[in-house]
């Protein structure tokens, strides 16, 4: 019997909302460039964690342009947050158990303006 687990695929940590349109379609406009770094790809599921309020959902990404530093929640998310809010968009991957050992999620880390500043594999671990 495989066995699979569902691991964190791609993060980007504490991007800064851009934008929320209400009126829109739906979904999370995530710049092409934070998309590719994180492993994350258009249309797939991700979600979100708001630091701001503590709120959390899903939705799905679609691309904005590269080197934008755009993050528009959209849709009914749109409610969810508020702009210039700090959040957490992650995505997770079904993994089989046998191949958990050598698998390493894309962690994504920005400043203020959504450019990469750093990118790691593996989450520091909490002060003691």
């Amino acid at each position: 019997m495989m066995i699979l687990l569902t691991l964190l695929k791609g993060k980007l940590h504490r991007v800064r909302v851009t934008a929320v349109e209400l009126e829109y379609e739906g979904s999370c406009a995530i710049d092409n460039d934070l998309l590719a770094a994180a492993g994350i790809h258009p249309y797939e599921q991700i979600h979100i964690y708001d630091v701001n309020n503590g709120d959390r959902f899903s939705t799905y990404a679609i691309s904005a342009p590269a080197g934008s530093g755009i993050i528009s929640v959209n849709g009914a998310a749109a409610r969810r947050v508020a702009l210039g809010d700090i959040l957490i968009i992650a995505a997770y991957a079904q993994v089989a158990e046998e191949k958990v050992a050598g698998f390493q999620p894309q962690l994504v880390y920005v400043d203020e303006r959504n450019r990469i500043t750093r990118r790691s594999q593996q989450i520091d671990p909490v002060p003691a």
